[in-house]
């Protein structure tokens, strides 16, 4: 799945869940179409790679921000950049309006379903190897399962007024990410290939911190640092602009004249 992908899954979810509560969809699209503008190159692998560099945890949720409000300035209302800067559930405090919630939820949704599909197709687990609770709450098909997540906040959510989920299925929820983890994004197979993402991101930045005449001005703000201005590179690039930039930067070319 690449990031425009997820993004358009994300936003077909929040607007789902948007309509159904009778919320804004338009202040619920515009948060989750630009909530991982600016997320780094290689998920949260990149994250760590960035962090030794800015002196607290480098966020993705954050740099969107930074992104869109001063790097390329898109003039959003203060609700859809606060409603990017916490769509992680990791970051407090949590966003300030409602739509905010149901981005956070959906980007967990979205996410959780199409990479426990993804890692059902690529064999590295059978749909018989997730936790029992997720099959018996959710289904046992993975076609299902956004379906059985939307509607566990929707009902929830109109309950109670605030957009939440129901405590039973968060928990199931919650099991099922932890499983991930353990079996797909920390697995000791994918170990080799998160070091070598940590060094390609290094490297890069490393590199235009000493050459910062390389970076394209429109990349970054015009008064930043060195190091400043080439995390602000780095971090815009794709996996493949990464990984194709490292290559031309620090293979050895056997044939060059």
């Amino acid at each position: 799945m690449t990031r425009l992908t997820h993004t358009l899954q994300v936003t077909q979810v929040g607007r789902s869940l948007a309509a159904s509560l009778g919320l804004n969809e338009a202040l619920t699209e515009a948060i989750c179409l630009g909530h991982d503008v600016g997320h780094s190159p290689f998920g949260h692998t990149g994250e760590d790679a960035l962090t030794p560099y800015v002196g607290t945890d480098w966020l993705h949720s954050a740099h969107s921000v930074r992104v869109l409000s001063l790097l390329e300035p898109q003039n959003l209302t203060f609700e859809v950049l606060d409603g990017i800067r916490a769509h992680s559930w990791r970051v407090n405090p949590p966003p300030s309006t409602q739509e905010g919630m149901l981005c956070r939820f959906a980007d967990r949704i979205a996410y959780l379903t199409h990479d426990v599909a993804d890692a059902i197709r690529a064999d590295i687990f059978s749909l018989t190897d997730l936790p029992p609770a997720a099959l018996k709450r959710f289904g046992d098909a993975s076609r299902l399962w956004i379906n059985a997540m939307i509607r566990a906040v929707v009902d929830y959510s109109l309950e109670t007024g605030d957009v939440a989920m129901d405590p039973e299925t968060l928990e199931v929820m919650n099991d099922l990410r932890s499983f991930m983890f353990e079996r797909v994004y920390l697995r000791p197979e994918a170990e080799a290939q998160r070091i070598r993402a940590v060094a390609v991101i290094q490297n890069l930045v490393d590199y235009f911190t000493a050459h910062p005449m390389e970076i394209p001005p429109s990349i970054t703000a015009p008064d930043a640092e060195p190091v400043t201005a080439a995390v602000d590179f780095v971090a815009g690039m794709t996996d493949r602009y990464a990984i194709t930039t490292h290559d031309r930067l620090f293979r050895p070319r056997l044939f060059d004249s």
